[in-house]
């Protein structure tokens, strides 16, 4: 099976990990991870990386990402979602226009402290597993980062939002976060993860599509190739001159492509391809020269 990655649509209830579990038995590979933990009560974009393409996993982890969500004003809960303990219930006598003003206060970098129900860990120790035994630890704000709050439905205490924002946000928090700030409490209802980079909600399958698609042959055509998680990057196809130098994972002289005309910039990052349009890596610029950052070549 070819190496790349599947844009898998993970449902409610399944934790990331299963869904890797459930690939593996489904795909007969055991070289698969995944690209950044959702909740179990979460749903949408998972890719899932097979072969090869389990080197971008981090690349992708670090990419920002887009959610809807449901913040439910007035409802305060342990996990800072609806499926834990209830520690406060507050009236909601709020305005639109108010609920709409708070939210744009948290568009731009801002300090989140991670819940105690995640996956972080604190000297060894997941806060999950720490919350669970009732004990409560010391975590420290980090920076996290907000590009854009589209406020797309407030019925009250219901308040529907997409959100975009850089990696390590925890939408639980900011909703949490949103509330203290009104006053009257939050916690998220529902979440779906719409868009890891260029993978989005509407390409995502199930994994009853992925099994559907092993048993009749076709599931190459899900795989997508792993420069697909790069498509951003300018392209840059090497001449001939050059391939065995990329193929050894060598630099090659920004003069050794085809595409001269081309600006590139000092530290750029680019994808690299052998002069028959083989995918070679990421490189990037260093002087007169385009250096290896990551090799992905398949070779035969």
């Amino acid at each position: 099976m070819k190496s790349g990655i599947i844009n898998v649509y993970k449902e409610a209830g399944f934790t990331s990990f299963d869904v890797v579990a459930k690939m593996r038995g489904i795909l007969h590979v055991k070289k698969i991870g995944h690209t950044g933990t959702l909740d179990p009560d979460a749903t949408g974009v998972l890719p899932v990386c097979i072969g090869k393409a389990t080197k971008v996993c981090d690349l992708l982890t670090d990419k920002d990402k887009t959610y809807q969500a449901i913040m439910h004003l007035g409802i305060v809960t342990d996990t800072q979602d609806m499926t834990g303990t209830v520690l406060e219930e507050h009236e909601v006598h709020l305005t639109e226009e108010v609920v709409q003003q708070t939210i744009s206060r948290f568009v731009g970098e801002i300090q989140q402290v991670p819940p105690m129900y995640s996956a972080l860990k604190v000297n060894g120790k997941k806060l999950c597993d720490l919350a669970r035994k009732g004990i409560e630890v010391e975590r420290k704000a980090r920076p996290v980062k907000i590009y854009e709050i589209i406020v797309e439905k407030i019925e009250f205490p219901l308040v529907t939002m997409t959100i975009h924002c850089s990696k390590g946000t925890y939408i639980r928090t900011l909703c949490d976060d949103i509330g203290k700030t009104l006053g009257c409490g939050a916690c998220m209802e529902k979440l779906v993860r719409t868009k890891v980079s260029s993978f989005s909600l509407e390409n995502s399958v199930k994994l009853s599509d992925i099994e559907c698609a092993v048993k009749d042959g076709t599931i190459e055509d899900l795989i997508l190739p792993i420069d697909e998680v790069f498509s951003t990057y300018p392209k840059i196809v090497a001449k001939a001159e050059a391939d065995k130098k990329l193929t050894n994972g060598n630099a090659i002289e920004v003069t050794q492509r085809t595409e001269e005309q081309m600006v590139v910039l000092e530290g750029e990052q680019v994808r690299m391809y052998l002069s028959n349009g083989q995918f070679v890596g990421i490189y990037y610029v260093k002087g007169h020269q385009f250096v290896l950052q990551k090799m992905f070549l398949e070779k035969e």
